[in-house]
């Protein structure tokens, strides 16, 4: 193989299994594609050459040694800012938390390094997760890799658009995400890769910044459903750190795959054909059917009455949850400390909040707070809480009709970064078709299926019922097989 960077987590794993090329070799070559966009792209905050070939070197000797190997032996990974990890900066992409290393790891990269992957850095995102286009980072914004003949920089999604643009832009074969209104599987469809979020609890939460807390879920990025299914099976598991763990073993996902969909049901929801939505995401879902179809799956139309409900209903939990979890921002316990001279506690409170939060973060604090206030929580929160049982149980309903859901990912193909950033309802559409999955806990990914008639990639969602993270992979093979998506970004950087 002359160039290890086309490779992705199944390809690496066999080859250093199977002694075609050292571990080390991979790592040196993705060390030396990070180095050469790391200015570019801006996708990296962090770059660790040095820790991705440490644990090469250490696959390689346990290969020599002949040990058994893990499930990510060799595959060096980019990990999302949001994991703590120890002895390397973790920031959420804040100035809040600019310069904080933690003496400890989250139990996802535990896992991830467990099973013998290394890290080729920390990677960029919206600042606290908080944003659809990754243009609210301290650290500046993520460059999409993919580019038309405009010359406009695009969005590579979020939050999670360090994740996608790397693994696009062949920087990592793979990349942890956190998905808390649709931060996997937006960026995998606005830059043509795969992600999926699993069943609420299926990963730990714990070592992760917190977001909105009964929303937040780890998940993969990645080329395609095999190396997901291999890299979740790698994430997943109980943690009793975790009180939201749940205590189940891990399927193996990868060996369970299987295209074939004779005798399922695919689900379609008529209420996700809205006003608004691209010509081109609404062709892509029509051939999704068709793919479907062919795969042997019977096609029903289902309701899920309460689709509307869910964006605003998602905007005020998410911002509700969010209030609470970064009021641990004071200048106190940890973080950043800005001390006027003379200042007392409440000015100390203040000054620190304002200098270390962004715009975006202090709307959504705003926003929580208010929902949250004595006078307005059962007029808003309250009532979001019985709307999200409402979508819940559309979903329940809908589960007894159909094995998963097919939908379009998004309802536009990546847009040129500032078109929204003026705007934040715009902004919020983004996750239209994200946000319902979400609410309700399922698990859901994102396939690529093809590029719109400008040549950007367009991703459809697959939804299934708790649990059901092998239906959804199934499903999600199926429309890979017959999208047959190869294109890749032109190299500009």
């Amino acid at each position: 193989m002359s160039d290890l960077t086309q490779l992705g987590i199944a390809a690496i794993r066999d080859g250093v299994a199977n002694g075609e090329f050292k571990a080390v070799e991979v790592a040196e070559a993705f060390n030396a594609n990070v180095a050469a966009a790391s200015s570019a792209l801006n996708a990296f905050i962090v770059e660790t050459p040095e820790l991705a070939v440490q644990a090469a070197q250490a696959v390689d000797a346990d290969r020599a040694a002949g040990k058994a190997l893990g499930s990510m032996a060799g595959v060096p990974i980019g990990m999302k800012d949001l994991f703590c990890t120890n002895g390397t900066q973790t920031t959420a992409a804040s100035q809040m938390l600019e310069g904080f290393t933690p003496t400890y790891e989250s139990t996802v990269s535990a896992n991830l390094w467990a099973a013998g992957a290394g890290m080729l850095g920390k990677l960029n995102l919206d600042q606290f997760a908080m944003g659809s286009s990754n243009e609210t980072s301290y650290f500046g914004n993520v460059i999409s890799p993919w580019k038309l003949d405009d010359g406009k920089d695009r969005a590579p999604g979020g939050s999670s658009g360090g994740s996608s643009a790397a693994i696009s832009a062949r920087l990592c074969p793979a990349a942890t995400g956190t998905d808390t209104g649709g931060s996997i599987r937006q960026p995998a469809a606005f830059t043509g890769i795969t992600g999926i979020k699993p069943t609420y609890g299926r990963c730990s939460r714990w070592g992760v910044v917190a977001f909105a807390s009964s929303l937040d879920q780890a998940g993969p990025m990645a080329h395609d459903v095999r190396d997901c299914a291999i890299m979740l099976g790698a994430m997943a598991g109980y943690d009793p750190k975790d009180s939201t763990s749940l205590n189940l073993s891990v399927p193996n996902w990868e060996a369970a795959l299987n295209s074939d969909l004779r005798g399922k049901k695919v689900g379609v929801p008529r209420e996700y054909r809205m006003d608004g939505t691209d010509a081109d995401i609404l062709e892509s879902w029509d051939r999704g059917i068709e793919w479907l179809k062919d795969a042997g799956a019977e096609i029903v139309e289902i309701s899920l009455p309460h689709t509307k409900y869910a964006l605003p209903a998602y905007y005020i939990i998410a911002p509700a949850e969010a209030s609470s979890n970064l009021a641990r921002y004071d200048g106190v316990r940890y973080g950043l400390r800005d001390l006027p001279d003379g200042a007392g506690l409440q000015d100390m409170y203040a000054a620190t909040r304002a200098a270390g939060f962004g715009p975006e973060v202090k709307r959504r604090i705003m926003i929580g707070t208010y929902v949250l206030s004595a006078g307005f929580y059962d007029a808003y929160y309250t009532q979001a809480q019985k709307v999200r049982t409402l979508i819940a149980r559309d979903f329940a309903e809908a589960f007894t009709q159909c094995d998963v859901i097919l939908a379009p990912t998004t309802p536009t193909a990546a847009f040129p970064l500032g078109e929204n950033s003026e705007d934040p309802l715009a902004m919020y559409l983004n996750d239209v078709f994200a946000v319902p999955a979400s609410l309700a806990g399922l698990p859901a990914m994102s396939v690529p299926c093809g590029l719109n008639k400008d040549g950007l990639p367009l991703g459809l969602q697959i939804i299934g019922n708790q649990l059901d993270e092998q239906g959804v992979l199934n499903a999600g093979l199926a429309i890979e097989e017959r999208a047959g998506f190869v294109a890749q970004p032109k190299k500009w950087w």
